[in-house]
């Protein structure tokens, strides 16, 4: 068996995500689709030097879903999951997550070709998340707006 270069024990490393809403005739949350598992996700990405938690969680979602708004500078809270690297090992990562009021999607954006965005009424977003903490999150921001 291969050893993992990672150590369960490593403290989980840090990531800042958006929670894309909308309000049509009901509230809507945008995921999307990740690269190697395609799974349903919120964009997120790891710190970027020289900008603030929510300008990052702001840039991913410009990067990874073409998506531009306003965006809280507080967080909503946090969720953890098992990322799967590279070389096979996985990474415990914490992810602070800050809404964001979409105002503009735009149709051609750097991660186009590599992801797919979707916008989701509230229960079926939070169904379609594998994360027990990111799915009560999506719920919980739902009884809050």
């Amino acid at each position: 068996m291969k050893k993992s270069r990672r150590s369960a024990d490593e403290a989980p490393k840090l990531q800042f995500a958006v929670l894309p809403w909308r309000r049509t005739d009901r509230l809507e949350i945008m995921l999307v689709s990740s690269r190697e598992t395609v799974r349903w996700v919120l964009p997120k990405g790891w710190p970027m030097k020289g900008l603030k938690p929510h300008k990052t969680a702001a840039r991913e979602a410009l990067e990874e879903a073409g998506i531009l708004g306003k965006v809280a500078k507080t967080s909503l809270g946090d969720y953890s999951y098992a990322k799967r690297l590279e070389d096979g090992s996985v990474q415990m990562c914490r992810v602070e997550v800050f809404a964001l009021e979409v105002e503009q999607e735009r149709n051609s954006w750097p991660e186009k070709d590599e992801r797919t965005r979707k916008w989701f009424a509230v229960a079926d977003a939070a169904e379609a998340v594998e994360e027990s903490e990111l799915r009560e999150a999506i719920l919980k921001f739902e009884t809050n707006r």
